[in-house]
């Protein structure tokens, strides 16, 4: 499977990729967004930036690269990244597919996707996602199931996308809100003619919403591949916004409340790849200090105790702004 290149890589950040939910279109729900991106935020402003944070990424051993169709146009800046670039060869490409890109490029629509996951919608975004990235796509997943998705049931979709996975695209589902342990567990029950239709799981995991991390530690022991999302909380585990704890082992460390918060996803022996959701290029050098950190068990111990109840934590989550 495509992450088998991500394991025998031997860089420091091999196990940091980087996500373009905040760069693929110009509203998002990150604290300090507006600080970041400024003003301008056409198109073009929004794909020179993601392309400068492609080539650094990829330039400090970044090798997993993260988008989807509801991330605006990520799908399209990554793939003219690409093919700028074909020298480059050992870069690991996933995407979603089960919401739709819904605000026309505006910060201020009513709604910036709707969810869907029939078979006609994996159907037309697959098409959709092929028409931009075609054989450079690894990684296809459900995005953000829930225990109440009809993609946990339906077996025409879990027929098909076992074809796809047949033809040699790896598959994989995405999960959010409170339940997502029991959301993972009801997805590694999937098979189709016996064997497990998911490889990769991801999950949301920070130091605030720990709740998933026994069921991930299970999808692992089945033998997925484990990517984190959201491992800075939308911005609130950013300096301004730190709880004491985590800028006190910053501190101690002599690096980043990012690159703390990440690093504790890292100690995580199921974690295999943690998403970095920067920016700017130097928010992404500083994520990339995660590989450097070595948190002591006390350490560890100080920045469990931050996790909230997972209802708290996903009800805030949801009064975030889109900026």
């Amino acid at each position: 499977m495509p992450f088998a290149r991500l394991s025998a890589a031997t860089t420091p950040t091999s196990h940091l990729g980087l996500g373009l939910a905040a760069v693929g279109r110009p509203g998002y729900i990150n604290l300090g967004r507006d600080r970041d991106l400024g003003e301008d935020r056409s198109a073009e402003a929004l794909r020179a930036r993601t392309h400068e944070l492609l080539d650094a990424a990829y330039a400090q051993g970044v090798r997993y690269f993260d988008a989807a169709r509801s991330y605006g146009r990520s799908e399209e800046f990554l793939a003219d990244w690409l093919t700028a670039r074909p020298d480059i060869e050992d870069a690991v490409v996933g995407s979603k597919w089960g919401y739709t890109y819904t605000a026309d490029w505006s910060t201020e629509a009513d709604r910036h996707e709707v969810k869907d996951h029939s078979p006609a919608t994996y159907e037309r975004q697959r098409a959709e996602t092929d028409a931009l990235l075609g054989d450079r796509l690894d990684l296809y997943q459900i995005h953000s199931l829930t225990p109440d998705s009809p993609a946990l049931t339906d077996r025409e979709l879990h027929a098909r996308l076992a074809e796809a996975a047949a033809g040699g695209l790896t598959i994989g589902f995405s999960t959010s809100g409170p339940a997502q342990a029991d959301t993972v567990r009801a997805a590694l029950e999937i098979t189709v003619d016996g064997a497990p239709l998911f490889r990769t799981v991801q999950s949301t995991y920070n130091a605030l919403e720990t709740s998933a991390g026994p069921a991930l530690a299970e999808a692992y022991d089945a033998g997925l591949t484990v990517i984190v999302k959201e491992g800075m909380a939308n911005g609130r585990l950013a300096p301004e916004h730190a709880p004491r704890a985590l800028a006190e082992v910053a501190e101690e460390t002599g690096l980043g409340c990012d690159a703390v918060a990440l690093a504790l996803i890292l100690c995580r022996p199921w974690a295999g790849v943690a998403l970095s959701g920067a920016a700017t290029v130097p928010q992404l050098g500083s994520n990339l200090h995660a590989a450097a950190v070595d948190l002591t068990d006390d350490q560890r111990a100080r920045l469990d105790a931050l996790a909230e109840d997972p209802r708290t934590y996903w009800a805030r989550r949801g009064e975030l702004p889109w900026h």
